[in-house]
C-alpha cells in the first residue's frame, strides 16, 4: 500500500520546526523509520511512511512533536447542536489515564467519574469495552474455525485466512503490515477493531433501539489512547452503517466513527466546558446495554489482553470447559515477546491439540523475527497478538504526557492490573 486513499487523514503527527533540536530521540522510538533529518538538524516526518502511533510525540524530551488533528472545538459545537445525538465510545485505557490530567494519581481507575463528565458534557455513552467483547466473539470465532479446519481436519464452511492468525485491533500495526509486510496480510484477522465495531453498532442498533434517532443525525466520537485511531476512523472502507441503511432504502453516506479524540483531547474538552473530573457526580449508565461489558473486553488495553480473552473463548468452545486459569499469566507482563502453549481436547472427537501462541508489543524492538518466520512459512505459532505501543494501549500516543515532556516511563506500569 503506497500513498493514501481519498479522504484519509494524513499528517496527523508533525514536528514543530521552531522547537525541534535535532536530538534524534524521536528516531529511537519510531517503528517505521518515518522521521527524516540528520543529527543536529531540524527533523520532519514522512507521512507516507508513518503509522501515526505517536510514540515519537510522547517521548520527545522537548515537546516539539505535535498531534495536529484537533477536533475539540468541532465536537463542542456538535454537542451544542440540538439536532444531533453525540455518542462517545470510550476505550478501556482511557479510564485509567484521564484522571492524571486532573491531578489524580497515574493509573487511577476513574470510570464513573468519566461517565459522569461525559454525561455532563452532553454525550451519550457507548463503552468500547462492549464492542471489545464483540471483537472477542468475532476474532475468537475466526480462530476457532481455523483450528477446526487446519488442526482438527474438519471441512471449512467458507474460505478461511491463513495460520498463524494475527490480531487486527491495533491500527498502527495494521498500517505497518500494509506498508512494510504486505506478504502477511492473509494472516491478519478479518475482525474490525473495537472502535470501528462500536461505530457501526451505534449507527444501527444504537440508533434504532437505544437512542431512537436517525443515524445520519448521529455523531460518533471515538475516545482513544491512540493517535493512530484518527487515521483508522478516516479510512473510507469503514462506513458499514451507511451501507446497511442504503440496502434498506437510505441515501445518506457517513463514516461509522466521525471523529476521534485522544485522552489528552478529551481532557481539554472537559476543561473548556469547566468540567472537573474531581467534582462531577459519578455515573454508571446502568440501564444502557451498550455500557455493559465483561472482564475480557476490559483487559484489551494491556499487552496480552486480546490474546487472553480469545484463548478463553476458543478453549471453552472447543473443549466445552472453562480455561482452568482465571488469569492466564503466560501472556501477561512486560516481556517484549511472550510465548505460551495451551492443550485443548476437542469435546466432539477427543482429539488433542497443542495451540501455540505469541504476544508482541513494541513493534520496533520485538516484531521483526516473528514476521520473518511467518513470511518464510516456518512460524511455530497458531495465534499472534501484536500491539505497536510498549505495554499495549495504556502507553498509546494519545495518553497523558508527564511534566518533563517525556512518556509514561515509570508510571504506565501501574496501569496494568497484574502489577
Amino acid at each position: 500500500m503506497k500513498g493514501f486513499q481519498a479522504n484519509e487523514q494524513t499528517n496527523i503527527i508533525e514536528i514543530n520546526r521552531k522547537k525541534c533540536k535535532g536530538c534524534d530521540s524521536c528516531k529511537s522510538f519510531c517503528p517505521s523509520a518515518a522521521i527524516q533529518g540528520k543529527y543536529g538538524a531540524i527533523h520532519s516526518i514522512n507521512s507516507e511512511q508513518c503509522i501515526f502511533c505517536g510514540q515519537c510525540l510522547i517521548n520527545c524530551p522537548f515537546g516539539s512533536i505535535e498531534d495536529t488533528v484537533d477536533a475539540v472545538e468541532s465536537v463542542i459545537a456538535k454537542l451544542r447542536n440540538q439536532q444531533l445525538t453525540v455518542v462517545a465510545t470510550i476505550a478501556p485505557s482511557v479510564r485509567v489515564a484521564i484522571g492524571e490530567e486532573f491531578g489524580m494519581k497515574p493509573g487511577t481507575l476513574a470510570t464513573e467519574q468519566l461517565y459522569g463528565a461525559l454525561k455532563q458534557a452532553g454525550f451519550k455513552i457507548f463503552d468500547t469495552n462492549f464492542a471489545a467483547d464483540h471483537t472477542i466473539m468475532e476474532e475468537g470465532s475466526e480462530l476457532i474455525a481455523k483450528i477446526r479446519h487446519y488442526l482438527l481436519g474438519e471441512p471449512a464452511e467458507h474460505e478461511l485466512g491463513a495460520l498463524p492468525q494475527f490480531t487486527s485491533c491495533c491500527p498502527g500495526w495494521v498500517r505497518y503490515v500494509e506498508l512494510y509486510a504486505p506478504e502477511i496480510l492473509p494472516h491478519l484477522s478479518s475482525a474490525k477493531s473495537p472502535m470501528m465495531m462500536a461505530g457501526a453498532l451505534a449507527k444501527t442498533y444504537g440508533a434504532t433501539d437505544i437512542w431512537h434517532v436517525r443515524p445520519e443525525n448521529m455523531v460518533v466520537v471515538g475516545v482513544m489512547p491512540c493517535t493512530s485511531k484518527k487515521f483508522e476512523a478516516s479510512r473510507p472502507e469503514f462506513s458499514s452503517a451507511a451501507h446497511y441503511w442504503q440496502q434498506r432504502g437510505g441515501t445518506a453516506h457517513y463514516p461509522d466513527v466521525d471523529v476521534v479524540l485522544t485522552t489528552r483531547d478529551l481532557a481539554r474538552l472537559f476543561k473548556k466546558l469547566n468540567i472537573d473530573l474531581n467534582q462531577v457526580e459519578p455515573f454508571t449508565d446502568a440501564d444502557n446495554p451498550l455500557a455493559q461489558y465483561s472482564g475480557a473486553g476490559t483487559i484489551f488495553g494491556n499487552t496480552g489482553g486480546v490474546m487472553e480473552a480469545a484463548l478463553r473463548t476458543a478453549y471453552f468452545v472447543i473443549t466445552g470447559q472453562e480455561l482452568p486459569f482465571l488469569e492466564y499469566t503466560p501472556v501477561r507482563g512486560l516481556k517484549g515477546l511472550k510465548e505460551a502453549e495451551v492443550t485443548l481436547k476437542d469435546a466432539k472427537t477427543g482429539k488433542v491439540i497443542n495451540l501455540k501462541v505469541a504476544v508482541v508489543h513494541g513493534i520496533k524492538e520485538n516484531l521483526k523475527p516473528v514476521i520473518e518466520q511467518v513470511a518464510a512459512g516456518r512460524s511455530p505459532y497458531h495465534f499472534i497478538e501484536v500491539m505497536n505501543c510498549p505495554g499495549g494501549c495504556v502507553n498509546g500516543g494519545g495518553q497523558p504526557i508527564n511534566p518533563m515532556g517525556t512518556s509514561w516511563t515509570g508510571n504506565w506500569k501501574a496501569l496494568l492490573p497484574w502489577t
